[in-house]
């Protein structure tokens, strides 16, 4: 299927959901799977449909490096339960969206480049706001019924590490080093998150976007 065609699915699909408050929306997948570059796309079709679109990502919501590297900076359990502050990104962000909630939020809580805290500033949803929220491990139990409708993007790991590669060099200097981090920690802290949570079966739709010119949605409940 064309880009273009699943983009225009997904936009309707979002769309049409009404929980009575603003819409939370999981774009949920490995790393580099393709879940940041979706979630952009999904804006302006949603904008232009009158809705105001909320963008924020997991990655603001980061515990302090003494917390998320405590058990090593290889360790895959480390990566899998101990990278992100869920508490916050509910109490700030999610629970705001929900049934009751005040819909004053915030974006972000914490900057992991600069390991420390950020100061970002409190904003209102409108009640038919829609709130695009990428990550990775967004089916975790504690986070599963503060989405709406949540959509996991497969993608195979022999591909996502090669796209790391490219994606993530300057970060960790050089592609053998992305690749090394990918394989000690990335990946097998992926594998305890699928066997754990099964996220594929969970989410509402799943993509294959092992290949991003012609994704396929395989499942939409």
């Amino acid at each position: 299927m064309q880009r273009s065609k699943v983009i225009d699915e997904l936009v309707s699909r979002i769309a049409t959901v009404d929980p009575g408050h603003p819409t939370r929306v999981a774009v949920d997948g490995v790393d580099a799977a393709g879940k940041t570059t979706l979630c952009n796309e999904l804006v302006a079709p949603l904008e232009s449909l009158g809705r105001h679109v909320v963008r924020a990502s997991v990655d603001r919501f980061h515990n302090p490096a003494a917390i998320r590297l405590r058990r090593g900076e290889a360790s895959p359990e480390g990566y899998f339960h101990d990278s992100f502050d869920y508490s916050s990104l509910i109490d700030t962000l999610l629970r705001p969206f929900g049934p009751s909630g005040s819909r004053r939020f915030r974006r972000a809580v914490f900057d992991y480049l600069s390991d420390s805290s950020v100061d970002s500033p409190v904003e209102e949803a409108r009640l038919d706001s829609i709130l695009l929220f990428d990550g990775v491990f967004l089916m975790r139990p504690e986070l599963r019924d503060h989405w709406d409708l949540s959509i996991f993007v497969q993608a195979d790991f022999a591909e996502t590490v090669s796209r790391a590669e490219l994606r993530d060099r300057s970060l960790f200097g050089s592609a053998d080093a992305v690749r090394r981090r990918y394989e000690q920690r990335y990946v097998p802290g992926q594998q305890l998150y699928l066997s754990e949570c099964s996220p594929e079966h969970i989410a509402s739709i799943v993509i294959d976007n092992n290949d991003p010119e012609q994704p396929t949605i395989t499942r939409a409940a």
